[in-house]
C-alpha cells in the first residue's frame, strides 16, 4: 500500500510526503508502528508523512513551508490517499488548525501600545492559564504569530513581540531595553483570561539571551522561561549584513545601563528554565548552553532543565509536524529536527500547566 499526504502552502507549492508499506494479513497499515520499504522518511512514525513532505521543486533543505499569518488563514488542508496497487482504496481530507473559533487576535502599535505585536486571546470562557510573551532571534519583526495562535486555541493568552526590526523599532538588535520587553510581558500577564502568577518567556536562538535575561530581572512578572538553541551568554549587538557593525555593542540593556554577562545568572528566577537545542547547530554551541543552563539552580534551590538533540541543528524551535528542512546552514538532519521539536513540544505544553 503507499499512503500519501499532500499539502499546499501560502506560495501555491504543493508539498508531498509518501510511503511504500506491507500490509499484514488483515490489510491493515498501522502507521504509529508500521515501517516504510520506501518513501520519504524512514523508521516508524505515525507523523512521518507530515514533516516529511517535500516540495514539487527546489531542494526540501532550502525551501520553506510557507504559511499564512493566522488572521489570513486560520487553518490549512492535508489531503490524504491510501492506493493499493493502481486502486485509490481510501481518501480524507484533514483541517489543520492554528486558530480555534473564539480566538482573538489584536495587533498592538508602537504608537497606540508602545509594543510592536501580535496578542492572541483564548475565548473568554474556560480556566485562566499561563500567558505567554514570544520573542524571536536575530531575524527580527513579529516572533511565531502561528505558535502564538496555537498557544491562545489551548487557552493560554500569547504575545508575539517584535523588539526590533519593524514599525516604531530599532532597525538593528542594538541596545534593546529590558523595560521594553518588562512592559510586553505585563500586557499579557494582564489579559482577563491570563494566570498572573504563572507567566512564561519562551525565546529562541538570540531570544534566549532576552527570555532567560527576563526570567532572572523580574522574578515577580516572570515565572519560567523555555530557551531553544539558547546562548549561555549575552552576546553584543547584531547589525544585519553588516557583522563588523555592532561590534563593542551591547545588544541589551537594563535601566539604561549595557549588559554583558558571562555567563546570565540564573539563580534569581523563581520557577524553571527550560533549554532545548541541537547538538549538529553550526550558529553557536546551544547544546553545551542548554547543558551549562541545567547544572545551574533557581531561587529555591532547584536545578533547570535541558532537552538535547543529538543530531538536531539549530531549527528545533515550537511546534512539531510541519514540512522540515534540513542540509541547511541551519545544521542537523530534517528526520532529527522534526523528531526533536515531536518530542519537546509536549515538555513545553507540561511547564504551561499548572
Amino acid at each position: 500500500m503507499t499512503v500519501t499526504a499532500r499539502a499546499t502552502d501560502a506560495d501555491g507549492m504543493t508539498w508531498t510526503g509518501r510511503a511504500v508499506f506491507n500490509a499484514d494479513d488483515k490489510g491493515v497499515v498501522d502507521l504509529d508502528h508500521a515501517e516504510p520499504k520506501t518513501g520519504t522518511y524512514r523508521g516508524a512514525d505515525g507523523m512521518g508523512l507530515f514533516w516529511s513532505m517535500t516540495p514539487a521543486k527546489g531542494d526540501p533543505g532550502k525551501s520553506w513551508f510557507r504559511t499564512n499569518d493566522p488572521q489570513e488563514a486560520a487553518s490549512y488542508q492535508v489531503r490524504l490517499t491510501v492506493q493499493a496497487g493502481s486502486r485509490t482504496i481510501a481518501e480524507r481530507r484533514l483541517t489543520r488548525t492554528w486558530a480555534m473559533s473564539g480566538v482573538h487576535r489584536k495587533e498592538l502599535t508602537v504608537a497606540h501600545d508602545k509594543l510592536r505585536g501580535e496578542l492572541f486571546l483564548p475565548p473568554s470562557h474556560g480556566p485562566r492559564r499561563a500567558p505567554v510573551l514570544l520573542l524571536g532571534g536575530s531575524e527580527g519583526g513579529l516572533s511565531s504569530p502561528l505558535t502564538a495562535a496555537l498557544l491562545a486555541s489551548r487557552g493560554h493568552p500569547a504575545l508575539a513581540l517584535c523588539y526590533f526590526d519593524c514599525q516604531g523599532r530599532p532597525k538593528n538588535l542594538a541596545a534593546i531595553s529590558l523595560e521594553y520587553l518588562a512592559t510586553a510581558a505585563r500586557l499579557v500577564r494582564d489579559q482577563p483570561q491570563a494566570d498572573a502568577q504563572r507567566l512564561v518567556v519562551i525565546g529562541g536562538s538570540r531570544g534566549s539571551e532576552a527570555a532567560q535575561l527576563m526570567a532572572q530581572y523580574y522574578p515577580d512578572l516572570v515565572r519560567d522561561a523555555v530557551v531553544y538553541m539558547p546562548s549561555r551568554n549575552t552576546n553584543g549587538a547584531y547589525y544585519r549584513g553588516c557583522f563588523s557593525c555592532g561590534r563593542g555593542q551591547a545588544a541589551w540593556t537594563r535601566n539604561g545601563k549595557v549588559l554583558h554577562l558571562i555567563p546570565i545568572p540564573l539563580d534569581h528566577v523563581r520557577g524553571t528554565v527550560l533549554a532545548i537545542a541541537g547538538g549538529d547547530d553550526p550558529v553557536w554551541g546551544s547544546l553545551s548552553s542548554a547543558e551549562s543552563i541545567a547544572q545551574e539552580r533557581n531561587a529555591t534551590g532547584h536545578k533547570h532543565e535541558a532537552l538535547l538533540y543529538p543530531k538536531a541543528g539549530h531549527a528545533v524551535a515550537d511546534f512539531p509536524y510541519l514540512p522540515e528542512t534540513g542540509g541547511s546552514h541551519l545544521g542537523g538532519t530534517r528526520t532529527a529536527n522534526a523528531r526533536a521539536k515531536a518530542d519537546s513540544w509536549p515538555h513545553v505544553l507540561q511547564l504551561l500547566e499548572p
